[in-house]
């Protein structure tokens, strides 16, 4: 037993001992990956016969300005896309809204109705790619835009393949980008699973998220209780909504963060298989194999990156990406070493790019499956954190579920006070930063940064009025209203909706309608 003098362990209290032994292995699986519980991977030979998808997630300005990024990777070896909205899209604003000045296009790209989304896909073809976009609160109205961009290009629904976060109960508990009370945003997200049951059925309908439950403060183990609580209550939501958990289930993926402590970060991922494939046999009476076993997608820790010396931020994002393969992620963004001063300029995108090449093509990454599997300090690992994260799941339970521990100020509690003594340890210098709170080296060398075009905006504005200018008029205010009637009822809000956007309507102008109807969310009013 260590004394306390050198004593270690990781984020989330888990002591890690000088040496591991086959009794701390005690328990490991001996299923192959492929079979349940798929601690060792959803696919029988992984990344030999499925490698990871490199997907970089990119998003500024405008949508023509994304495009140009879009192509760049995917000439140079991009494997999927993932789109970045603006903070205005998040929120449902039209970038001509007030409350939109000097925000568009700053984090993301500025997506305010079908005319920019036809842009933002000009010359992809949407039948040969997958894609993820990553929205919340006005996912549905996003992959509807994304489903008549495809049909335009002559592609049915059913070839599409692809992710929406969708993930809604995380912004309440870390990001705070919500516009409706929590309820209401779970009857537009099942209403979402129910449209893509009938008319997407290859797209996966939620990404539900840890990875911003870990940037606001989380620990590894309340990344994974939190992500796979709220988990459940969308599987509850589904099921209340009539939809088959053997169907829905085999649409849901996972996006987890891949953080700095590299086999704790294994061990995760590993726990988070194991975890959600009881949960959906044994809550949800799924016998789908595709139902049981979890897939996710895996970022590099955005938190993790510094402002000074960002050149070791290279490593950081190496190593984290590491974790991510060993842990065997289904696709896989690596952030820009200059993230923590803007977004990335097109020299650090492809570092990063390169990053995940050099990881599966010089680094061995896609020879073998679980390549840490019988690992004692991997398999304690994954047993502890499997422990701790099922307990906070059972409090969880006792409080009435996740959108209930949200109601009630639990999550965002925990949260708050994992990210508080995490930045205690930090200012102490007990927790190492290299290069911030040890190692540092006085003034850094300046850095060439991306720069964002400063008549973008009013470029998107323009566009954006003119849309409503030259749009029928007739045809967006019925449309508008079937929306509002639509709210006021049980039907599935998708339907008007699609046909709002077609008509030309705005995201702006059909999240304001909702707003009318369904209510909006303050925290602040929240207990």
């Amino acid at each position: 037993m260590a004394t306390t003098e050198d004593r270690r362990e990781t984020d989330s209290g888990i002591e890690v001992k000088p040496v591991y032994t086959q009794q701390d292995a005690a328990g490991a699986p001996l299923e192959p990956p492929g079979a349940f519980p798929f601690t060792r991977g959803p696919y029988p030979d992984m990344y030999r016969g499925r490698p990871w998808t490199i997907r970089q997630y990119a998003g500024f300005a405008s949508a023509e300005e994304t495009n140009k990024r879009f192509r760049y990777l995917l000439e140079r070896g991009q494997t999927g896309l993932s789109v970045a909205f603006d903070l205005p899209t998040q929120l449902g604003y039209d970038s001509d809204d007030p409350r939109a000045a000097g925000e568009v296009g700053r984090t993301g790209v500025a997506i305010d109705s079908l005319a920019d989304m036809e842009l933002l896909f000009d010359g992809i073809p949407l039948g040969e790619v997958s894609t993820s976009m990553t929205i919340n609160a006005p996912a549905a109205l996003l992959l509807l835009l994304y489903e008549l961009v495809a049909e335009g290009q002559g592609v049915a629904g059913e070839e599409l393949r692809g992710t929406v976060q969708n993930d809604i109960l995380k912004e309440y508990v870390a990001r705070g980008n919500y516009i409706f009370p929590p309820r209401a945003s779970m009857r537009i997200t099942t209403d979402l699973f129910a449209y893509c049951h009938e008319r997407l059925p290859r797209w996966n309908t939620i990404s539900i998220s840890g990875y911003h439950i870990r940037e606001a403060g989380a620990t590894a183990a309340q990344e994974l209780a939190f992500t796979l609580a709220h988990g459940i209550a969308y599987c509850e939501a589904a099921v209340a909504a009539g939809l088959s958990p053997d169907e829905f289930g085999a649409r849901l993926s996972f996006f987890f963060n891949a953080h700095n402590h590299f086999f704790q970060e294994v061990a995760k991922f590993r726990a988070a298989r194991r975890l959600w494939a009881g949960i959906m046999r044994d809550r949800f009476g799924a016998t789908n194999p595709k139902a049981q076993a979890l897939r996710f997608h895996a970022q590099t820790g955005g938190s993790t990156l510094t402002a000074q010396q960002p050149e070791n931020n290279v490593v950081r994002v190496a190593v984290q990406a590491l974790s991510a393969v060993c842990g065997g992620a289904q696709s896989i963004h690596t952030n820009g070493f200059d993230e923590a001063l803007a977004l990335p300029t097109e020299r650090s995108a492809r570092i990063a790019l390169r990053t995940q090449q050099l990881l599966a093509h010089e680094a061995g990454g896609t020879d073998t499956a679980d390549p840490l599997g019988g690992a004692y300090f991997i398999e304690s690992l994954t047993r502890e954190l499997e422990d701790r994260a099922a307990e906070l799941i059972a409090l969880i339970d006792e409080l009435g579920g996740a959108v209930a521990a949200v109601e009630q100020g639990f999550t965002q509690h925990e949260i708050e006070e994992a990210a508080y003594e995490h930045e205690r340890q930090v200012a102490a210098g007990e927790k190492v930063i290299v290069g911030v709170n040890r190692f540092a080296e006085g003034d850094d060398e300046e850095m060439e940064l991306h720069r964002l075009d400063p008549e973008a905006e009013r470029r998107q504005v323009d566009r954006t009025r003119r849309v409503r200018a030259e749009r029928d008029t007739s045809a967006a205010e019925s449309a508008l209203a079937l929306v509002r009637e639509t709210a006021r009822g049980d039907g599935n809000l998708l339907v008007p909706m699609r046909e709002a956007l077609r008509v030309r309507c705005t995201v702006g102008e059909i999240c304001t309608a909702l707003r009318e109807e369904l209510g909006t969310y303050d925290a602040h009013l929240a207990p």
